[in-house]
């Protein structure tokens, strides 16, 4: 592992150094390994590695190329952190979310233009306490991305859609098991939004973390609740009554 590690860091020294740049074709293996002083074998373990990461993009008989680099791009690894961890993984990628995502809102309450304002407003007409859950957490994935948004910040936003994506089954198990969610959560919307139309930056911090939060309690409190101390997300939740 120690080679294979070397030979990453390598790569990454070419990467930050500009000589390979996204969109770039690695020099052929036994050319590239011969530069690095690398074995073949090293260097090949270490493009598997960058491949998983979305950093190389290995085409079969065409080449190794660099990958746009896009935070979006590096950012999907996210999600097979949260697959080999079920419920354990996933309760601390809410509490990353509860970290980022009021500073993110706080940003966007400052620079949000009246374009994005009318977009987060539209994202939210005909979302009612009679659309399901499914169709409401696609909602709140929307809602939340626009606000991010108008943070200013690609790798913030991107790093906050992936965290999003990753903890959407979470938000639809919390939707069909405990009363009331929905309407909470449409109502939790609309007053961020107010203060975002508002520009209180504080206010809107506030409402944001106490929004986030409320998936990250929920799952804390079924991790809590099970014999195993850990939620099967990929199994069906039972409804909650009146459902």
């Amino acid at each position: 592992m120690a080679l294979t590690d070397d030979a990453i860091d390598k790569i990454k020294e070419m990467l930050l150094a500009g000589e390979l740049r996204p969109g770039d074709r690695l020099p052929p293996e036994k050319d590239l390994a011969d530069r690095l002083g690398l074995s073949r074998s090293s260097l090949r373990e270490a493009v598997k590695a960058l491949e998983l990461i979305r950093v190389l993009d290995v085409r079969r008989g065409d080449g190794t190329y660099v990958t746009s680099l896009e935070p979006k791009l590096l950012n999907e690894a996210l999600g097979f952190i949260v697959e080999l961890h079920q419920a354990r993984g996933v309760v601390e990628l809410l509490e990353v979310r509860r970290m980022l995502e009021p500073a993110a809102a706080a940003a966007a309450a400052h620079r949000i233009d009246l374009a994005g304002l009318t977009e987060l407003r539209a994202s939210m007409a005909g979302i009612t306490e009679e659309t399901s859950v499914e169709e409401l957490v696609e909602h709140d994935a929307e809602f939340h991305r626009i606000i991010a948004a108008q943070a200013g910040n690609s790798y913030l936003s991107s790093l906050l859609e992936a965290l999003s994506s990753q903890t959407l089954r979470a938000r639809i198990w919390r939707g069909l098991t405990e009363e009331q969610a929905v309407a909470r959560t449409l109502a939790e919307h609309d007053a961020i939004a107010d203060a975002l139309e508002q520009r209180d930056a504080e206010l809107v911090r506030a409402l944001v973390t106490v929004h986030v939060s409320g998936v990250e309690a929920w799952l804390r409190r079924a991790m809590k609740d099970s014999p195993t101390g850990d939620v099967d997300l990929s199994a069906p939740p039972v409804r909650h009554r009146g459902r």
